[in-house]
């Protein structure tokens, strides 16, 4: 039998304490089941089935002529027997459903857990996917930033006819690079000519100018050997 308390008070949950703990309610609600009994009042049906037989097997045993009264416990035992019989068929019935039903909740859980497994296999595909579109993205925004970046440049003829005259005018400096390092190795060459003749000719010069100083010195020394050999010649000289 049950027996428990209720407190209530304002701020509080309704709480409610029991005579028995969740293990003694599992047994006694076992209990319960499997003598079909729905109340503690009076005796259980398989109790009174089990009097019913007892009468009915004492009856018989009796040697009196009670053939009356065996009949009619006979009677009230199967009475009680259909009686005990219809909750026993109401459970294998609802045993039964039970049955079928786990088997249905297990068949929706399996199919559950595929739905699952199916569900993270998309969510990998889709996730991949994300990544590609995002990868396929950025490129297609770097391909824009390009393109803006080549449609700000002059066209393809004008940048093309830039670069043309670009390359005249570098052919035309290389020439005139070539003339001007030709004319200046010339140059270079006359200038050592140059050099070259200036040393000849002041070496000549001078060569001229010891051989005149020697004529000079081989002319005095001779005409004063000539002096000092005539007479009067100093006079002469000097009147010279």
């Amino acid at each position: 039998m049950l027996k428990g308390r209720k407190v209530t008070g304002r701020g509080e949950t309704t709480a409610s304490h029991y005579a028995f703990g969740p293990l003694e309610d599992d047994i006694i609600i076992k209990h319960r089941l499997l003598t079909r009994t729905t109340t503690t009042r009076g005796d259980p049906p398989l109790k009174k089935l089990q009097k019913k037989f007892t009468s009915f097997v004492l009856e018989i045993e009796k040697e009196a002529d009670n053939h009356n009264d065996c009949e009619r416990l006979a009677k009230a035992f199967l009475q009680e027997m259909n009686t005990f019989e219809i909750p026993l068929l109401k459970s294998k019935a609802v045993i039964d459903a039970n049955i079928r039903e786990k088997e249905n909740f297990n068949e929706l859980k399996d199919e559950i857990n595929r739905q699952i497994i199916r569900a993270h296999t998309d969510i990998e595909d889709l996730k991949k996917q994300l990544e590609e579109s995002k990868a396929e993205r950025q490129h297609k925004e770097e391909c824009e930033a390009i393109r803006k970046l080549i449609a700000m440049q002059p066209p393809r003829s004008e940048t093309q006819k830039i670069i043309t005259d670009l390359e005249k005018e570098i052919a035309l400096l290389e020439a005139e690079n070539t003339a001007g390092s030709r004319t200046l190795e010339l140059r270079k060459k006359q200038f050592a000519l140059l050099l070259h003749v200036v040393d000849e000719l002041q070496n000549t010069i001078e060569e001229e100018q010891k051989n005149i100083i020697e004529e000079m010195r081989t002319s005095i020394d001779e005409n004063r050997t000539g002096v000092e050999d005539v007479p009067g010649g100093l006079e002469a000289m000097a009147l010279d």
